[in-house]
């Protein structure tokens, strides 16, 4: 019987401790399914918090900028990053405003980050952020000439320290609220892709399948906590 990874001082959870998660297979399906992180740093003391996107590949994360960003550069200078994605799952209607909730999926990753400076590796994290967006994009698009690599920064952030915290199911609604005559329960939510649009009208080749019937990998979780 397998147990659950215990947490770091830092990613413990203390408040709803019993929604905290810490197996990889939890953090890695809600990073995958994500789309956009933000990603907090300090710069001139002064803390800041930037949405980004990014990519998973195996035990780290990365993110990418052009070089004169100051984000990465305060991240490039041993500035401590804090990571973090939220799925939103629905909006949970309790009878009493003080239960109402949300249910969800975040994860929090601690750490500092490696700049990743060898070519080859660039390449292959650049090429992990599109098909971490449109799997099967990359084949289709001109690869980042050397110009291009040498004006981007790459980072790195290992999945070291990381927690997850899940919210699902139902409100939870004290007793003597239940027979209130409010209504109660869940509105579901998710992310679900429109009609592509093509560039310049109807020229050029039609919609690919990855772009045509998009959707995001599902993680969501049934049950309730």
């Amino acid at each position: 019987m397998s147990t659950q990874p215990s947490p770091s001082d830092r990613t413990a959870l203390r408040r709803h401790s019993e929604r905290g998660r810490y197996d990889r297979d939890t953090i890695n399906a809600i990073l995958d399914e994500a789309l956009v992180c933000h990603l907090a740093f300090i710069l001139d003391g002064q803390p800041h918090v930037i949405p980004t996107m990014y990519a998973r590949v195996g035990d780290q994360v990365f993110v990418h900028g052009a070089v004169a960003n100051r984000a990465l550069e305060a991240l490039r200078t041993a500035s401590p990053a804090c990571l973090e994605v939220t799925l939103l799952d629905g909006l949970v209607m309790a009878r009493s405003a003080f239960n109402h909730s949300m249910n969800f999926r975040s994860v929090v990753v601690l750490g500092q980050t490696v700049e990743v400076t060898d070519p080859v590796e660039k390449l292959a994290a650049m090429r992990a952020l599109i098909e971490h967006v449109a799997p099967g994009r990359w084949d289709e698009t001109r690869h980042p000439n050397a110009k291009e690599l040498e004006s981007t920064v790459i980072l790195a952030l290992p999945l070291d320290e990381a927690s997850a915290k899940v919210r699902t199911g139902a409100p939870i609604d004290y007793e003597a609220d239940l027979a209130l005559g409010f209504w109660a329960g869940v509105i579901p939510l998710d992310t679900r892709a429109g009609e592509p649009i093509t560039d310049r009208g109807d020229e050029g080749p039609p919609v690919p399948p990855y772009a045509r019937d998009y959707r995001r990998p599902s993680g969501a979780e049934g049950g309730s906590s």
